[in-house]
């Protein structure tokens, strides 16, 4: 594992920095193991973050924000590229340590840290266009516009099954609009994070700047709910679980703040009957087994024209009997572990209460005895209303379900707490149409013969309902980091006031004119 060395991971390393040379040398707040879930063995540890630790990240990152902003956009967007730079060359031994500590396969490691690079790239030519518009005024003489103003410092909280990328959607676009960062990665990825801290700070201090990108970690709530409340913290960004966000969103609300909330999905793929049968059945697979089920856009539930239900769960097993479940760096492995014996327990309790409500198990199901959290991929006959099938389970479940009508199998997609992505396989032209139309599907995102795993930068991405309403990456999520300002301009002698009121105190108010 000559990846550890390279990336700078020691046995035991800090876990709070604010830029180069100032990682944190406090240990009062124990040790963070990180353990393989392949294997379960310790691949290092970190010490974690104390309350003295998390002011001096934020008061440095504060003090960072205040130089930060006043540096123009397109100079912050060579940071990005740098930084770009710096990924490129350690793209390897990054998934490589990715893998080791998420559980997920060695491609899709590589592929999280080329989202990182993309979106590099993404965030580099967004600071050349952070627009505001210009408006006419109503008054003779004056100039009417908006601009677009950094926030202040950005709160950024991720999840395990990203540890990185999440991340990098969030800060490379904050970063370019002028703000600085606080990272608090997942307890079960620590290493990830430090790994990329450390790129960071090399970054940075060939740039000559410190205190852009700060890093925390803790496994303690009372500290990461810290963050959440800390009024210095204008914005956090929350990727994680609907119950964990519902909290994040009431906190940061209650304190007249910014949430984006990127949270639970429920993702359900339509295969109509005129559908191609071989680009659905590869699109199902990837997005219901792809990181073990474990990406909140991961496929729970497919909907299959009646007519075509037999053939589609034959094709199936087929497609399951061939998958390799084993070690993450392996590179003929196709699936790997789940992140933890709480997620492998999570599994079986949702077969349980799926059969219990009726469900019939046509492949897979077991937990898989050994070393590692390993489990078998499983499809599972099902009813839609049933609770078990409503909640998302972090586990490589499919829950099948079949329909009659197009306007049936979008109500069945509607119908869920959740509203991230969905995908419609068909070649009807009108059936696309009417899926992608306001009354059809009720997701963030919504795809036609794409699965629902697997979205691009260049698109904002979020969701609806449940799944928080957040948008980050592409189009214009770059708002989301930055305050509107609305300016006006009297460039005249006279004093007019909009609306065409008039107001005096006996005398004639001049009004000018053209």
């Amino acid at each position: 594992m000559n990846f550890l060395n390279e990336l700078g991971i020691a046995e035991v390393n800090p876990g709070s920095c604010t830029g180069p040379g100032q990682w944190s040398n406090g240990t009062d707040a124990g040790v963070l193991s990180s353990y393989a879930p392949a294997t379960g063995e310790i691949i290092a540890s970190v010490y974690e973050s104390t309350v003295t630790d998390y002011e001096a990240v934020l008061e440095r990152s504060r003090s960072a924000f205040h130089e930060w902003r006043q540096v123009p956009a397109p100079r912050r967007g060579q940071l990005i590229r740098r930084l770009a730079d710096a990924l490129c060359t350690h793209q390897e031994a990054l998934s490589g340590l990715i893998a080791l500590e998420s559980g997920k396969i060695k491609a899709e490691a590589q592929g999280e840290v080329q989202e990182m690079i993309d979106i590099a790239e993404l965030a580099v030519g967004q600071s050349r266009m952070l627009y505001g518009c210009t408006m006419h005024s109503e008054r003779p003489r004056h100039r009417l516009y908006e601009q677009w103003h950094p926030l202040g410092v950005v709160g950024v909280i991720t999840a395990f099954n990203f540890p990185v990328a999440v991340w990098a959607w969030n800060a490379f676009i904050a970063a370019v609009a002028g703000n600085t960062v606080i990272w608090k990665p997942s307890p079960r990825t620590p290493l990830s994070a430090v790994a990329v801290q450390r790129l960071c700070n090399r970054v940075m201090e060939e740039a000559g700047y410190s205190g852009i990108f700060s890093l925390f970690v803790t496994r303690d709530n009372e500290l990461a709910e810290r963050l959440v409340r800390d009024r210095r913290v204008p914005l956090i960004s929350f990727t994680g679980s609907t119950a964990v966000g519902r909290r994040v969103g009431e906190i940061v609300a209650a304190r007249l703040g910014r949430s984006l909330l990127e949270l639970s999905g429920n993702n359900a793929v339509i295969v109509d009957e005129s559908a191609d049968l071989d680009l659905a059945v590869r699109a199902i697979v990837f997005g219901a087994v792809g990181t073990a089920g474990q990406r909140c856009t991961s496929t729970r539930r497919l909907i299959v024209h009646e007519s075509l239900y037999q053939t589609i769960v034959e094709h199936l097993i087929a497609a399951y009997r061939q998958i390799r479940i084993g070690l993450p760096l392996d590179p003929e492995v196709v699936m790997g572990p789940l992140i933890s014996g709480e997620a492998v327990a999570a599994f079986s309790r949702a077969l349980r209460e799926a059969e219990e409500s009726g469900g019939e198990v046509l492949y897979g199901g077991q937990v898989i005895e050994g070393l590692g959290n390993y489990v078998q991929p499983t499809l599972v006959r099902a009813q839609n209303h049933w609770p078990v099938v409503q909640r998302e389970t972090f586990a490589p479940i499919l829950y099948l379900m079949t329909f009659k009508e197009i306007e049936d199998a979008i109500a069945i997609n509607n119908d869920a707490p959740q509203g991230l992505s969905s995908a419609l396989f068909t070649n009807d032209l009108c059936r696309a149409e009417r899926y992608l139309a306001a009354a059809g599907s009720d997701c963030g995102i919504a795809n036609v013969n794409v699965g629902t795993s697997g979205a691009e930068i260049g698109g904002a991405f979020g969701g609806e309902k449940d799944t928080g309403g957040g948008r980050e990456a592409g189009s214009d999520a770059w708002k989301c980091y930055m305050r509107r300002q609305t300016n006006t301009i009297n460039w005249g002698t006279e004093l007019p006031l909009a609306q065409g009121i008039r107001f005096g105190t006996g005398h004639r108010e001049r009004v000018s004119r053209p």
